[in-house]
């Protein structure tokens, strides 16, 4: 529909006393009861808008469509938020598929609620070239206004669930989509703010509508347990409540019922059965204080013995979406294990509500642990992402790594403590740390114990971050961490670094082919230079340099086309440029070195121009050097500069006895001299002699001549040989 022009809503859509409310509406009605009344006629007012709206409009199911946003807010009204949330609930549709506009809806209801109506609206207007990017965009669009309120994706997240609920009306690819749309970024973000309520109806729904009969299966046999798993269940409640009574607790004592999804999940991830799964009791003891937690654990261990290493204490170390409580396992009377959490009636609340929680329950809603604060704290970090990222898929699988439920709590030197998703290593600590240490770490020290930045980290663990000024990332780093800020820092100074060598190397490749034409870049007119660029479309010098270095611009070329235009350079000094680009191995951005001939300093090298990857370097005597002559304009001069820097692969075939322990001893004898070892490949073996490909570091060919000394004293190598 078009928009109408900014003006106030009609009073034509004043409801009267009289009017009769729909049965929808009656059921929000009972729902708000805990707000004043002053504040349930707003939301009546709303609904009157609201309905006016949307008149007309029907949803797939045959309803009304206005009973959605009623339905939406039922559900928010259940998490006892505030007035403004449940209002924009109601109109958060309007915006975008009504004529009422943002400035009407302000004008009626406030600038709180045309913002939340605002930041809910969908964006499926926008185009995109893919369906994925577009829910990635989407998906950052919704962050951003998350930031704003966090409001934005309480009403988002009971949007998503009524539409959840009402799946069946969709046709059976859409139905799919919107599941496996819920499975994998509302279901992850709602137990990311602590929603868990939430989160395990979108889960269970979402497994309903991917699959159905698996998902009956399963209903069916949890309804139908066995008599004798009854029976154990009463028998271990009774034996639990006898204890905490006994020990003068006040407690609340609930058995704990698994849902489809967490049966299938759980059997798919381990590879159990459902018996086996479903031999596990569960059961949460909820009291009155933290102290009566630690009161409660003790008579817990105290009925039943725990299981060594499962206690896990999540109210001194909480999660990162801030839910508190203690977790333990204890040997059941049948031979099951017996899960018990632990946790107060205000944990309870945020266990179940998360960031909805700080409406319903005022006592410590700002404090350090809150949900809602260490929402802001997360959306902050990906913002702070988003900001680096150059796509918006590129933020998604950042998001989507960040979405993890597993994490590892770890301390500083200083003592603080720190949350990262499972398998993070100590590179991403760092990067977690701060961007600039990240950016200059070099090892790790893991409790006192110096160990590599890919070294994975487990909870409990301190560490401290080794750095170096020298230090910048490289791309092999792109391979292990596991957080999105890491990933996105390290690919942003990648890219900066790459430019910034392109742009060097660039000068001195075309400052090379200016001097063959008898001119220099000084020497060069501004103007020529300007009108060059204005003709080759660069907005900056610095584009054609790094343009150059990659290869996407012959040197030798742009040379000529600027002197032709200063003084006429005949062609035939041209054809006798034979510029000579001396590499320190350093520019590892824009020259590669190829793996067929592996070069190192020392070796009588060429370089050939390839689009986009810059130069590569190979050994002259490389066999693929005689190829690279037929096209002389991209064949390059190069040498070795009088300083290099780096390691650089080589591969030596090394022929042994073949008996136990050789391995160790040529590994030894190469560490020695200070060479690493990047792989070890058994080419040809027998019961004699064995052939074994090494692929080691070295710094230049000096290095790998002492290497090699080295091995040949092994009395139990035959030869040595670089390949």
């Amino acid at each position: 529909m078009t928009p109408l022009a900014p003006a106030p809503v009609p009073e034509s859509t004043h409801v009267s006393a009289d009017d009769a409310i729909p049965e929808y509406m009656q059921v929000l009605e009972r729902a708000t009861l805990y707000l004043p009344e002053d504040q349930r006629q707003q939301l009546r007012r709303a609904w009157s808008v609201g309905a006016a709206a949307h008149a007309g409009q029907m949803r797939k199911s045959g309803e009304p469509y206005i009973t959605h946003p009623v339905a939406v807010a039922v559900v928010l009204a259940e998490q006892k938020v505030d007035i403004e949330t449940l209002v924009a609930a109601i109109l958060h549709d309007t915006i975008e598929d009504t004529p009422l506009t943002r400035e009407a809806l302000a004008s009626e209801f406030g600038e709180t609620v045309a913002e939340l109506v605002e930041g809910v609206t969908k964006l499926d207007k926008l185009n995109f070239g893919s369906r994925q990017e577009a829910d990635a965009e989407s998906l950052r669009k919704m962050m951003l206004a998350m930031a704003r309120d966090l409001r934005v994706i309480l009403i988002k997240l009971a949007d998503r669930l009524h539409n959840m609920r009402t799946l069946g009306a969709q046709p059976g690819p859409a139905r799919e989509r919107i599941a496996r749309e819920t499975l994998d970024i509302y279901a992850p973000i709602a137990q990311r703010l602590g929603m868990n309520k939430i989160k395990a109806e979108l889960q269970d729904l979402g497994f309903h509508a991917l699959y159905p009969i698996r998902h009956a299966v399963l209903e069916k046999r949890i309804r139908n347990q066995p008599l004798v798993r009854r029976e154990a269940l009463a028998s271990i409640e009774a034996q639990l409540a006898q204890r905490l009574t006994a020990a003068g607790l006040q407690y609340r004592l609930v058995g704990r019922i698994k849902s489809p999804w967490s049966i299938y999940n759980k059997m798919q991830s381990e590879g159990k059965t459902f018996t086996q799964v479903m031999d596990v009791f569960g059961y949460r003891i909820i009291v009155g204080t933290a102290a009566d937690c630690y009161h409660a654990l003790g008579v817990a261990h105290s009925v039943f013995k725990p299981l060594d290493g499962r206690f896990r204490d999540f109210i001194a170390i909480p999660k990162a979406n801030g839910y508190q409580s203690l977790h333990t396992v204890l040997f059941g009377p049948y031979g099951a294990p017996i899960e018990v959490q632990i946790r107060t009636e205000e944990m309870d609340l945020i266990a179940e509500r998360g960031i909805a929680a700080h409406w319903a329950y005022k006592h410590g809603g700002d404090g350090p642990n809150s949900a809602q604060s260490r929402a802001h704290s997360w959306i902050a970090g990906l913002l702070e992402s988003q900001r680096q990222t150059g796509s918006s898929l590129e933020f998604l699988e950042n998001v989507k790594v960040d979405l993890f439920p597993d994490e590892v709590y770890l301390f500083t030197p200083k003592g603080d403590i720190m949350s990262l998703p499972r398998n993070s290593t100590a590179l991403d600590f760092a990067y977690a740390v701060h961007t600039d240490i990240g950016n200059r770490a070099v090892a790790a020290r893991v409790d006192g114990k110096l160990v590599p930045l890919r070294t994975q980290l487990v909870s409990g663990q301190r560490i401290e971050i080794v750095t170096a000024k020298s230090s910048m990332p490289r791309p092999q780093w792109l391979e292990f961490v596991a957080t999105g800020k890491a990933r996105t820092a390290i690919r942003a100074q990648l890219k900066h670094l790459q430019h910034e060598d392109a742009v060097q190397l660039g000068h001195r490749m075309i400052d090379r082919a200016l001097e063959e034409l008898g001119t220099s870049l000084d020497r060069l007119p501004q103007e020529r230079l300007d009108a060059y660029l204005v003709e080759a479309r660069y907005p900056r010098l610095e584009e054609l340099m790094a343009d150059i270095a990659l290869g996407n611009r012959m040197p030798a070329q742009v040379a000529l086309a600027l002197a032709q235009h200063e003084g006429g350079v005949p062609n035939e000094r041209l054809a006798r440029a034979g510029e000579t680009i001396r590499i320190r191995g350093d520019e590892r951005g824009v020259i590669t070195f190829a793996n067929c001939c592996t070069p190192i300093p020392g070796d009588s090298i060429m370089g050939y121009h390839t689009t986009g990857r810059g130069i590569v370097v190979h050994r002259m005597d490389c066999p693929n050097v005689a190829e690279f002559r037929k096209s002389p304009e991209r064949w390059l001069n190069i040498d070795w500069d009088r300083e290099v820097v780096g390691d650089y692969n080589v591969a030596l075939r090394i022929e042994v006895e073949n008996h136990p322990g050789v391995l160790a001893q040529v590994a030894a004898a190469i560490a020695r001299v200070q060479s690493n070892i990047d792989g070890v490949e058994y080419l040809e073996r027998d019961t004699t002699v064995a052939a074994i490909r090494f692929s080691i570091e070295v710094k230049n060919r000096k290095h790998l001549a002492d290497v090699i000394r080295r091995i040949r004293r092994l009395p139990v190598v035959h030869g040595v040989q670089r390949m």
